[in-house]
């Protein structure tokens, strides 16, 4: 296989993990922003996903990690953990998945900090090769994971704040012995930052409470396929959430929820944007390598204003969640949600429904989901996630 295929098969995957709608125009003005490493952008538990795949202010759980770590300082239970489960485009392969672990636990007599981790797993499932000539035929299992370790402390009654740093690791790999070319994993390093905000106004006559958070993901070195010659941005993200809790009867609540999301990366340029002839060709291969060869840092500021329509395409790459959550008792939950993102920017639009059942030690947690094209890899998707609360554990062996 040669460095031209791998890069072809490198794009494949990439487009996979994006799950661009089936349906992708072929208009002129679609144009999704493209990072390497995209499964770093897969919700990986099953609440957040629920409810329109949201969760920058919600109730802290154990998948926090992901949504908004600093989140953890607040928890209600001293440690637990989680374990999660997506079959991802089933509607097109069936060995294609994604495999979470994540926890925290809460240390200190004040309670006020917690230290926090994440283990993900993304299959691509078994890929076919063809040897020299078409004959020799072998068989890969490319996969991406990251490996990440947070900490999350109160820095007033109301507000905490969180980091992250995580390293990862893309496999994309193939060794053929024919190969002059052998080709190999690339790793990257990078960090989180976040903060979560939360207060209990009254309204009427109940207690309501109201969080704000954000959290910006993934800021760190690019990913370095194809020994370097194929550099990509990693999927640095801008999440900012709100949520609003209110008690409709004793043991009922029921929360609403909006996350709005932004990728703080660069738009590659395309050679439609420039002028039909040779100058701007010339632009355009200047453009494309200034855009390659810029470092994370600099492609973060770049990505606020870079969008050739000016701020109203800007506003295109802002895709939002809106979901709610209905509980009863803290044991038994109902969510919906919906997320959308504009059709020039990867056009990913679906309904989300989802359940929880709690016990003493043990949550379980599940969603569906309905895309609102019919023909799109990502409809029918499920989601389970298990739960394990240390309280409960503590609780049923008589601990204290």
């Amino acid at each position: 296989m040669t460095r031209k295929l791998f890069s072809i098969f490198v794009f494949v995957a990439a487009a996979a993990l994006s799950a661009l709608s089936a349906r992708a125009q072929d208009k002129d003005d679609f144009n999704p922003i493209q990072t390497g490493v995209a499964s770093l952008g897969i919700v990986p538990d099953a609440r957040g996903a629920s409810m329109g795949d949201l969760g920058a202010a919600t109730d802290p759980d154990a998948n926090s990690q992901f949504w908004n770590p600093s989140k953890y300082a607040f928890a209600y239970s001293r440690a637990a953990v989680s374990l999660s489960y997506t079959p991802w485009l089933r509607k097109l392969v069936n060995d294609i998945f994604l495999a979470n672990l994540s926890g925290y636990w809460k240390f200190g007599s004040e309670d006020n900090q917690a230290v926090s981790a994440s283990l993900r797993y993304f299959s691509l499932g078994e890929v076919a090769l063809n040897g020299a000539g078409g004959t020799g035929a072998s068989t890969i299992n490319p996969y991406e994971m990251s490996l990440d370790i947070g900490y999350s402390r109160k820095l007033s009654e109301k507000f905490s704040m969180g980091v992250v740093f995580r390293y990862i690791y893309s496999d994309l790999s193939f060794s053929e012995s024919y190969a002059s070319d052998q080709s190999a994993g690339a790793s990257a390093f990078s960090a989180d930052i976040s903060g979560y905000y939360v207060t209990y106004p009254i309204v009427g006559r109940n207690e309501c409470q109201w969080a704000w958070g954000f959290d910006i993901s993934n800021i760190g070195s690019k990913v370095n396929y194809n020994h370097g010659d194929n550099p990509a941005f990693l999927p640095t993200n801008l999440r900012i959430g709100t949520s609003f809790t209110f008690p409709l009867a004793d043991y009922h609540n029921l929360a609403l929820n909006l996350d709005l999301n932004k990728l703080l990366v660069p738009v590659m340029p395309r050679r439609q944007d420039f002028a039909d002839d040779t100058q701007g060709e010339v632009d355009y291969v200047k453009a494309y390598q200034d855009w390659q060869n810029m470092s994370s840092i600099t492609g973060i500021f770049k990505s606020f204003g870079d969008a050739p329509g000016g701020m109203s395409e800007e506003f295109k790459e802002i895709s939002f969640s809106l979901g709610a959550e209905y509980s009863y008792n803290d044991q038994f939950f109902l969510r919906g949600g919906y997320y959308y993102q504009h059709p020039a920017k990867g056009n990913l639009q679906y309904f989300a429904l989802g359940a929880g059942f709690a016990f003493s030690v043990l949550r379980l947690d599940a969603s569906y989901m309905m895309a609102t094209a019919q023909t799109s890899p990502l409809d029918q998707t499920l989601r389970f996630t298990l739960t394990f609360d240390m309280d409960g554990l503590k609780d049923i062996f008589g601990r204290k």
